[in-house]
């Protein structure tokens, strides 16, 4: 009789040989020898040539080959529903979840469930949370310094490119559980999970030093600029607003820099009219 499988995280990869090596070989599957008498078998999930999540399938008696076929078989058609609905989710040049799911994953990133539970960052040393650090989801927009003059210089071709690059920088400077979206054009939204104001500055800056230091073939330096915003009070089209016009401040004034939105109310750059929502520049 199959047994439920305990959680693979829990087991580092290199201390299993039989899956690390089907990851490496990109095989359909790995079978294990056995293991205080329950047998194994691996199927790593690939999306975007990485493994996302692994299912692990454990019984008491060896797999017969009928088995393992019908196993693989059912895998399959997971493999192809998952597909669909990853392409109906995600941006086909970069990858990234685009625009059309961003209302059911804001709405779900700021339920009370989600925001009352503190998550690691996978970040540098100097990023841990003081003991008094209040944590809070954050929204970032991101956007892409003079991407027209790329565009107009290079081609489009190598426009793409840099896109790709960038939402390639974006993966690797935030955590899995944190939401990463492409909007549109050279515009990008990041939706931080469970950090102090503090953590966020750092986070947000070590990403936008990450792509300052990164050398994009033929184009050279590329450089981001970011609005921020906490998700604590407000409609997502005003959370939305609102790190869209500390973008606009930092785009304005400089570029290639992290603008906190209450920050900015708070030296005056920006004034909320109580009247109409709207904001003010001077």
């Amino acid at each position: 009789e199959t047994e439920n499988a305990s959680d693979p995280a829990s087991q580092p990869i290199d201390q299993i040989p039989a899956l690390n090596t089907c990851i490496q070989e990109r095989s359909p599957h790995a079978i294990a020898s056995p293991r205080k008498g329950r047998y194994c078998i691996w199927l790593p999930l690939w999306m975007h040539d990485k493994v996302t999540s692994c299912l692990e399938i454990v019984q008491s008696r060896p797999f017969s080959a009928q088995k393992i076929d019908v196993i693989t078989h059912v895998f399959h058609v997971y493999k192809n529903y998952q597909s669909l609905l990853d392409y109906s989710e995600r941006d086909a040049l970069t990858g990234l979840f685009n625009r059309k799911t961003f209302d059911e994953q804001f709405s779900r990133f700021t339920s009370p469930e989600q925001s009352d539970r503190p998550q690691p960052l996978a970040a540098g040393p100097d990023e841990g949370e003081s003991a008094g650090d209040a944590t809070h989801q954050w929204l970032a927009v991101v956007d892409i310094d003079h991407f027209k003059q790329v565009n107009d210089r290079f081609g489009h071709l190598y426009g793409d490119e840099v896109l790709i690059l960038v939402a390639n920088i974006l993966r690797s400077s935030f955590r899995s559980h944190d939401k990463i979206f492409r909007f549109g054009g050279e515009e990008f939204v990041v939706l931080l999970r469970s950090t102090s104001l503090s953590t966020a500055h750092k986070v947000f800056n070590r990403f936008r030093k990450n792509v300052e230091d990164y050398y994009f073939p033929q184009v050279g330096q590329v450089t981001v600029s970011v609005g921020f915003v906490s998700t604590a009070h407000g409609s997502p089209v005003e959370i939305l607003g609102q790190a869209d016009q500390a973008l606009y401040f930092a785009k304005e004034n400089g570029r290639n820099q992290v603008r906190y939105y209450d920050d900015l109310i708070a030296e005056g750059h920006l004034k909320t009219k109580v009247s109409n929502d709207d904001v003010e520049l001077f």
